[in-house]
């Protein structure tokens, strides 16, 4: 029951928060926004820890929350958060459901078993074919501009590089933090990582030109919900599950979570979708199909393997 509510907030929660955080960005400078979400979940995170008495002061947690929450949250959800001001938010979750494509790609120690699997290297494939359509429509409509939509493509870039740093910390987060407190854990990421905007907001000036008075009242409330339901608890939700789940089994929120922020963004957002970007969606979500089913028969032959020697 705790991990399919787990996926479930996952799944849910982290949909919403592609069109929320495009709905905060529109007012409240990028690198600040990371700051405020990761600083004020990180802080309550940590707060309960204490009041649960449990131990947050050790380097054996610091250090490899401090790596995975850099990769996770700083490289892959910064970097989602910049590109965000210039592509719909329904578009960045379309891009990044590739993601479970370079968990394959990056997970050394499967890579004997993930490269010896016809369906998963069909299944890199086709995402790969997905994420050039993409990149490909913005191409044809720079060219039909003048070369005006180079923020767009420089976004699109962003996304690719989010989505690799996501899944390197996903990794990361699995194998090196196992055993640690999963609640300590994603405290420290979250602060750590919060603390790491706040110099990078402060580098870029964003504190000179921001003022509280001109962000109306439907931003902070998107803040509010990417603090409680994206970070608290989903973020907490989904690192939980990186210790008890196989990482590419987690990363199936890659099906939901673009089919959320898409129906968000066309029916709240306004945001429209052409023909391409739906093909790219459906090509995107059948390679991690593809990947996860190779997964899916590689356990459940295992486990009818163990049943037959016992």
């Amino acid at each position: 029951m705790k991990v399919a509510a787990a996926f479930g907030i996952v799944y849910l929660a982290w949909g919403g928060t592609y069109f929320f955080i495009r709905m905060s960005v529109e007012h409240i400078p990028p690198m600040l926004l990371g700051a405020m979400r990761y600083v004020t979940s990180g802080l309550l995170m940590l707060l309960w820890c204490v009041f649960t008495r449990e131990r947050i002061f050790s380097w054996r947690v610091i250090w490899p929350a401090a790596v995975s929450g850099l990769l996770l949250l700083v490289g892959g959800n910064g970097l989602l958060i910049w590109a965000e001001q210039y592509i719909p938010s329904s578009l960045a979750a379309i891009l990044l459901a590739s993601g479970p494509i370079w968990f394959v790609v990056l997970d050394r120690g499967k890579w004997k078993e993930n490269f010896h699997s016809k369906a998963t290297i069909a299944g890199l494939i086709v995402g790969t074919v997905g994420v050039l359509l993409l990149f490909g429509q913005k191409l044809r409509e720079e060219a039909g501009t003048g070369g005006g939509g180079s923020k767009e493509m420089a976004a699109l870039a962003m996304l690719v590089v989010a989505s690799i740093s996501w899944a390197a910390g996903s990794l990361y987060s699995k194998y090196k933090a196992a055993g640690n407190s999963n609640s300590v854990n994603a405290g420290w990421q979250m602060m750590l990582a919060g603390m790491a905007f706040v110099i990078f907001s402060a580098v870029s000036g964003e504190f000179s030109h921001f003022h509280p008075g001109d962000v109306p009242m439907s931003a902070w409330l998107a803040v509010v919900y990417l603090v409680t339901l994206g970070s608290l608890l989903g973020y907490s939700a989904f690192t939980w599950l990186l210790q008890v789940r196989p990482a590419t089994q987690v990363s199936t929120h890659a099906y939901v979570n673009p089919v959320v922020a898409v129906l968000l963004g066309v029916c709240f957002g306004g945001e429209k979708l052409s023909l391409v970007q739906i093909i790219g969606l459906f090509v995107i979500l059948s390679s991690v199909l593809l990947i996860n089913l190779a997964k899916y028969r590689a356990a459940v032959g295992g486990r009818v393997f163990k049943f037959r020697t016992e």
